[in-house]
C-alpha cells in the first residue's frame, strides 16, 4: 500500500522564526493523521535549526502511525535514536550551511563507515534503517551490500527539473525503483514533491511504499489550511492503490 508521511520540519521553522511557542509542529502531526497522513517525519538536525529535542520527544508520544526519525549519523543523533526507537531511522547527509539537504548519500564514501560503525549501533537498538540515496544502480547495490531494509529515493532532481531532463530524471528513478525491489528492499522517496508533480512521479515509478512530502504541504497550507492539503494529498496518492 502506497502511503504519505507528512514531514513537518517547516512547522517549526515557522514558530522558531518568532519563538512564540506557535504553531507547534506535534499539534500539526496529529492534524496531519487525523487527515490521512499515515504517519509523520522530522528531522532533528544537528544545529537545532528547525525541530528542537523536545519536539523529537514530543513526536514519539503524539504519533499514532509510522514515526521517521531523519538525521546525520553522528554519535549524538545515534544515541538519541537508539533511545527513541522510532519505527524508521533515515540516515541522510548532513552539512550544516546547506538550507535543506542538497542530494542523496554519498555510499562509495560512507560504505565502510557505515557497515563498520553505524549501522551496529541501529541493529543493536532494533531500529530498522534507511538510506536516502540518488536514483544510482549502483548506489542501490552498494545498499543492498549493507543489507539495508529500506531505502528512500531523493525526488529533489526531478522535482526542479522540466521537459526531456525531468522524463530522464524519471526513468532513473524508475530503474533504481526496480533494481531495489528485486533485492528485496522498501522503496520510499521524497523531495521536492508537490501537486504539480507528483502524479507523473506515481504514474512511473513502480514499487513506492512511502511518500514524503513537507515543505509544499507546509506552505500550501499557509493558504489553504492543514487538514484540507494534507487531505487532498492523502486521498490523490491512495488513488494509486486503486
Amino acid at each position: 500500500m502506497l502511503k504519505l508521511l507528512v514531514n513537518i520540519d517547516h512547522v517549526a521553522t515557522l514558530r522558531n522564526a518568532r519563538s512564540e511557542g506557535y504553531p507547534d509542529p506535534v499539534e500539526a502531526a496529529k492534524v496531519s493523521e487525523d487527515n490521512g497522513a499515515a504517519g509523520i517525519v522530522f528531522h532533528l538536525r544537528e544545529d537545532r535549526r528547525h525541530i528542537k529535542d523536545e519536539d523529537a520527544w514530543g513526536l514519539k508520544k503524539a504519533v499514532k502511525g509510522l514515526l521517521d526519525f531523519e538525521m546525520g549519523a553522528t554519535p549524538e543523533m545515534l544515541d538519541i535514536c537508539s533511545r527513541m526507537k522510532p519505527h524508521l531511522c533515515t540516515l541522510v547527509p548532513e552539512k550544516r550551511e546547506e538550507i535543506t539537504t542538497e542530494g542523496g548519500l554519498n555510499m562509495s564514501l560512507i560504505f565502510d563507515h557505515y557497515r563498520d560503525e553505524v549501522l551496529p549501533i541501529l541493529n543493536e537498538a532494533g531500529v530498522p534503517v534507511s538510506l536516502f540515496v540518488e536514483p544510482s544502480v549502483k548506489d542501490i547495490e552498494l545498499c543492498a551490500k549493507l543489507e539495508i531494509p529500506v531505502i528512500e529515493l531523493h525526488t529533489g532532481t526531478y522535482s526542479n527539473a522540466t521537459g526531456s531532463a525531468q522524463a530522464h530524471e524519471l526513468e532513473r528513478l524508475k530503474k533504481a525503483a526496480i533494481v531495489a525491489h528485486e533485492n528485496g528492499i522498501q522503496v520510499n522517496a521524497g523531495h521536492g514533491l508537490n501537486f504539480k508533480n507528483i502524479r507523473p512521479f506515481l504514474e512511473n515509478v513502480p514499487h513506492l511504499c512511502e511518500i514524503s512530502i513537507g515543505h509544499a504541504l507546509i506552505a500550501d497550507a499557509v493558504m489553504r489550511g492543514l487538514p484540507v492539503v494534507v487531505s487532498e494529498m492523502a486521498q490523490l496518492i491512495d488513488s494509486y492503490n486503486q
